[in-house]
C-alpha cells in the first residue's frame, strides 16, 4: 500500500521519541509534528534529519485504514495499547 497524499496521520497520532530538527524531546501523540506542512506532507522527507523511526514506517491498510480519519483513530489506538 502507499501512503494516501496528504494525509499525515503518521505525523499526527503516534508519539515519536527520538530527536526531531526542533523537537529535541521528540513528539507525543496527538501532536502535530513540527515539520508536517499545512498540505500535511513531511517538510523532512528523503533528507537525513528525518528520524529513522518515520523513514521505517511502512503504509500498511491494517494501521492506515481507508481514510485519513480512520489511520489517525487506529495510530491512537496502537499508541495507547503499547504505552
Amino acid at each position: 500500500m502507499e501512503c494516501r497524499a496528504g494525509c499525515g496521520a503518521c505525523c499526527i497520532a503516534p508519539s515519536i521519541s527520538s530527536p526531531i530538527p526542533g523537537m529535541p524531546e521528540g513528539k507525543p501523540a496527538g501532536v502535530r509534528c513540527l515539520h508536517l506542512s499545512v498540505d500535511y506532507l513531511c517538510a523532512l522527507f528523503g533528507r537525513a534529519e528525518r528520524p529513522a523511526v518515520c523513514a521505517a514506517f511502512k503504509a500498511d491498510e491494517f494501521v492506515c485504514g481507508d481514510s485519513r480519519e480512520s489511520a489517525i483513530r487506529i495510530l491512537g489506538w496502537l499508541e495507547q495499547a503499547t504505552a
